[in-house]
């Protein structure tokens, strides 16, 4: 009997990284093959569901955590048990689910104010669940689609550090403060947080400052005028010449220090993270290689193949492991891009649209699951 890996991206608008993996499962397996899914996320929204569906002792916890206007509201994370072959439990998170922009008003939005206040509450509420076990526990945090532009100042403010302006008050939470930021004291930091080992999923390569920094290409969709832009990016430059001097790390050109408002910087900064592609941190959680070893094919797939699919995303992340392996490795797309099409044929042995299969963009959108089906029996026959 075959065994084939499904491994999905989401269709997004359409069907969860879950849902289209199933989807083709359904068919593989009634074509009599083997069929195991592996969701997967790509360090944003989704991350928590993708990893704890794969684990059945995971536990969904609550935080309550402070949104970016520092409202308390519930955010989701999972705690991952031990396994064979790690002995350690895996707390993950998503920053988006305490700091995200989809839990502002659009006439809420405003970088200068906005705080990750809400990301050290979901680290202390994570080594809270993990009791006795916290001194072994490893942090999984997602960055992506974050509201704030504060460089993780309000993360290491909820986990005890302490943000001083030249009279000796503590900062206000949000961007805009840190023009003021004197000196950083964090010998009262959460001596759990400090030790824990921190790896975060970031998939953008942006620096802190300048004109492809936090600031300057993800401010204004946050809310940020064009002053509020030129105000934030002097802000984090200086906030990173601080950090630089009173913690001896320097942050403002790391690649991905830039990632969610400066939150990546943050992390460097504060919890000595260490930051790694989404999607590699996803497949190294579920332990994807161990599952090639006996594999025959993996299928992949996501809304649209195109130039963005090359650039280490989802997919292509599944097919470099696959051909490490040396298992062939197919790719669906809710569509491809046809000028893609050559490049994408030397990522994944095959290629095919379920707007082809289903007749149209709207009838693969309508019933993406029963055409994704359909072809799972066709691939596997």
């Amino acid at each position: 009997m075959k065994k084939i890996i499904v491994a999905c991206a989401s269709f997004k608008g359409t069907l969860s990284s879950r849902e289209a993996g199933e989807a083709l499962a359904r068919g593989l397996r009634a074509a009599g093959c083997r069929a195991d899914v592996v969701a997967l996320a790509d360090g944003g929204e989704g991350l928590v569901d993708a990893l704890a569906g794969q684990f059945l002792e995971a536990r969904i916890c609550t935080a309550q955590s402070r949104d970016p206007l520092r409202r308390t509201i519930p955010a989701k994370f999972a705690l991952l048990p031990p396994t064979p072959d790690r002995a350690h439990f895996i707390a993950v998170l998503e920053m988006a689910a305490s700091s995200g922009l989809p839990l502002l008003a659009e006439h809420e939005r405003n970088p200068l104010i906005a705080t990750t206040l809400g990301v050290g509450d979901q680290i202390l509420a994570a080594l809270r669940e993990a009791g006795s076990g916290a001194e072994t526990l490893e942090i999984l945090l997602g960055l992506g689609g974050s509201a704030t532009n504060d460089g993780g100042a309000g993360m290491a403010q909820a986990l005890g550090a302490l943000l001083f302006d030249d009279a000796g008050r503590e900062l206000d939470p949000g961007g805009g403060a840190l023009m003021r930021l004197a000196r950083i004291d964090v010998s009262g930091i959460n001596p759990q947080a400090a030790r824990v080992k921190v790896t975060v999923a970031c998939d953008v390569t942006n620096p802190l400052c300048g004109p492809l920094g936090a600031s300057r290409i993800y401010g204004p969709q946050k809310g940020a005028t064009p002053a509020h832009v030129e105000a934030l990016d002097a802000a984090l430059k200086h906030y990173a010449k601080i950090i630089a001097r009173d913690l001896k790390r320097s942050v403002a050109e790391l690649p991905g220090s830039g990632a969610a408002g400066g939150l990546g910087a943050g992390c460097l900064a504060f919890l000595n993270a260490s930051l790694k592609p989404g999607i590699e941190l996803v497949l190294d959680a579920v332990n994807f290689d161990l599952a090639l070893r006996d594999a025959d094919m993996v299928i992949t797939g996501e809304g649209f193949l195109d130039a963005q699919t090359l650039m280490g995303k989802a997919c292509a992340g599944v097919a470099a492991r696959a051909k490490k392996a040396g298992v062939p490795c197919v790719a669906i797309g809710g569509g491809i891009a046809e000028d893609r099409r050559g490049e994408l044929l030397k990522v994944f042995k095959s290629i095919e649209s379920l707007s082809r299969l289903a007749g149209s963009v709207e009838e693969a959108k309508r019933n993406g699951a029963r055409w994704l089906e359909k072809w799972g029996r066709e691939i596997c026959a």
